[in-house]
């Protein structure tokens, strides 16, 4: 397996070095500074998508698998079609985002979906049982991705088209970070408190995440939208 994901991977470059020129900006012109607008509203949003990444952290594959193995005792074939569903199911929420999104707007989309899905995945510690357990999981899947594409749409659409790039770095290196040091907490809380904790504790955050993000961003809207 690890093989052909690495070859998949491999497979991918060309794809990427095929593209044209046209995929570019075309920026003409002296680089100009990121304004301190700008630097305002990427720096504020990378606050909140910091506290969404720490609680994604403990939401992981690996521990969410661990999570149904210990708690229903089922094999790991069971599991691995589980997650096979469940990634069928983020990859199609993509396509109903952007739909929703036309009606409600980015951020109405991305918080709106993000809620219950959150609801959702803390139910799961309350499943009497690995069935019950796998259609709220799956229930989520269909909706927590759905923030993906219009959060990066809404990112890009925020901030001048020279910006694009410095937007993009400062987001994802966030994301990344949080990514990166909330496992460690969520095994060991999975050991020391309750199988359940890290699924209680990041939902809530991704919980108090949208709330706040709603909150200060609902009316900084993209130019699309103040159009309509």
């Amino acid at each position: 397996m690890f093989l052909l994901y690495a070859a998949l991977l491999a497979a991918g470059a060309p794809l990427a070095l095929a593209l044209s020129p046209a995929a570019e900006t075309g920026a003409e012109g002296p680089r100009r500074p990121v304004s301190p607008q700008s630097k305002k509203i990427i720096w504020k949003i990378s606050a909140l998508f910091a506290i969404d990444s720490i609680a994604g952290g403990f939401l992981g594959s690996a521990l969410l698998s661990y999570f149904f193995f210990e708690r229903f005792a089922v094999s790991a074939a069971l599991i691995g079609g589980l997650f096979f569903a469940a990634r069928v199911l983020n990859a199609l929420s993509h396509l109903g985002a952007a739909w929703l999104a036309e009606r409600i707007g980015l951020v109405n989309t991305m918080v709106f979906t993000h809620i219950p899905s959150s609801i959702l995945l803390a139910s799961v510690a309350f499943a009497p049982n690995f069935w019950v357990a796998a259609l709220l999981f799956l229930l989520r899947e269909g909706l927590v991705e759905m923030d993906v594409p219009t959060r990066q749409s809404y990112v890009m659409a925020v901030v001048a088209p020279e910006e694009r790039t410095y937007a993009s770095g400062v987001t994802h290196l966030v994301r990344l970070g949080g990514w990166a040091v909330a496992p460690s907490f969520a095994g060991w809380l999975m050991q020391a408190a309750s199988l359940a904790a890290p699924l209680f504790i990041g939902a809530g955050m991704k919980i108090a995440y949208d709330l706040l993000l709603w909150r200060a961003f609902r009316k900084l809207k993209p130019p699309e939208e103040r159009d309509s």
